[in-house]
């Protein structure tokens, strides 16, 4: 995982890379942008994927669909919860499953709360076929039509 401050003065919006070393986007590199805005902390962060990938939480745009961003969000967050959230494995408790949310990604995307209604369909009917198709995505290839982003190392 990297950050990286595209203007130094300017520390409310940076960008983000992670590197998944397991699960099935694995071997990808991915890069997020990270815009705070003023009433932080009570407000979450915006966080988009800049890359087109196929994925079941993240759309063709790079909207990132996560409880964490959303209605579950609590001013005691903080950017932490939220970047190390993209990387790990969530914990037993409530409070660390929110935590850790982002992580929980790429380890184990949700079909249940979709933004690539496609992706989640996918998902949900064939387990082994979404991989398949994760794996042709993450190497610059098309899934149903769609055109994606190469994003492996």
């Amino acid at each position: 995982m990297k950050t990286h401050f595209p203007n130094p003065d300017d520390i409310l919006n940076f960008k983000l890379t992670i590197d998944p070393d397991e699960g099935m986007y694995k071997g990808g590199r991915f890069d997020f942008d990270f815009k705070i805005n003023q009433n932080f902390p009570h407000d979450p962060p915006k966080v988009k994927c800049t890359q087109k990938i196929y994925h079941p939480n993240i759309d063709l745009e790079g909207n990132v669909c996560l409880n964490i961003l959303r209605e579950d969000w609590k001013p005691v967050l903080n950017l932490n919860a939220v970047v190390v959230g993209l990387q790990v494995s969530p914990g037993s408790k409530r409070e660390m499953e929110t935590a850790n949310e982002m992580q929980f990604l790429f380890l184990e995307p949700n079909a249940s709360d979709p933004l690539n209604k496609e992706a989640a369909e996918d998902l949900k009917a064939n387990r082994e076929g979404f991989k398949r198709n994760v794996r042709s995505s993450l190497g610059g290839g098309t899934v149903k039509g769609q055109s994606f982003d190469r994003v492996l190392k």
